[in-house]
């Protein structure tokens, strides 16, 4: 069968997401394609991570369509879910680097890890990511060596050792100051936009962020998660969110 090229490699219809049992987003449509970037935003406990985290096969999905590239979510099953998520970059808000390692061996345990053995593979691989983020030079580093945004740059690089079609990021720059801030949104909009970019799911409470950088937006409040209308001023209480 031929390749559906217009096909959403993220898609959700009427989708019901549990977590703990509980619901947490009611009726959940999402249609996201290649190369796109998409926020998630809305107040703390709205549900916006457990979005994320049902995409992962981390939590439930009980009614609706789910699919996120060839796995359906709703009938995944637990030995396939590490295959789901070699398909997929994650970047998180504390970075989550082994600390008892060097910024070049965090990446290769996750090579390893995925069945890369060959040591010139992976160093090549590494050697790639680590130029797309700009810290080649500081792979031999230890994770406390470097400042927040480095760290979140060599979790960035993780990300895309695979080369993901998805990348999901959840609140990436809610450890960073201002600028750097900026710096990262800058390196994740450069690597959405370059061919064959990934599309790239963002989690965030930060407005100046999805005003200064304008995308598609979901809102997540009262167990519903919603796109925002193109042409609507997003209105948000920041202090609401934090």
């Amino acid at each position: 069968m031929e390749e559906n090229k217009d096909r959403p490699i993220i898609y959700f219809e009427h989708a019901d997401i549990y977590n703990s049992g509980n619901l947490v987003i009611s009726d959940l449509n999402m249609s996201v394609r290649k190369g796109e970037f998409v926020y998630i935003v809305g107040k703390v406990g709205s549900g916006k991570t457990t979005v994320i985290r049902s995409m992962i096969g981390d939590a439930d999905i009980k009614s609706g369509t789910a699919l996120v590239g060839e796995f359906n979510l709703r009938k995944l099953k637990k030995r396939q879910i590490p295959y789901l998520r070699r398909k997929l970059g994650v970047i998180f808000q504390d970075f989550q680097l082994l600390m008892d390692r060097s910024a070049y061996d965090n990446l290769a345990f996750v090579l390893r890890a995925t069945g890369v053995k060959d040591k010139k593979a992976v160093r090549n691989r590494i050697n790639t990511v680590l130029e797309a983020v700009g810290m080649e030079t500081k792979s031999h580093k230890m994770p406390h060596q470097l400042s927040g945004g480095e760290q979140q740059r060599i979790a960035i690089a993780r990300a895309l050792l695979n080369n993901p079609e998805i990348i999901l990021a959840d609140e990436p720059t809610g450890n960073l100051d201002g600028d750097t801030t900026e710096e990262i949104m800058n390196l994740l909009m450069r690597i959405h936009s370059r061919e064959n970019g990934p599309a790239i799911i963002m989690v965030t409470h930060n407005k100046s962020l999805f005003q200064k950088y304008p995308a598609r937006t979901f809102i997540c409040e009262k167990l519903s998660c919603t796109e925002a209308p193109e042409e609507s001023d997003i209105q948000l209480d920041l202090s609401e969110f934090i």
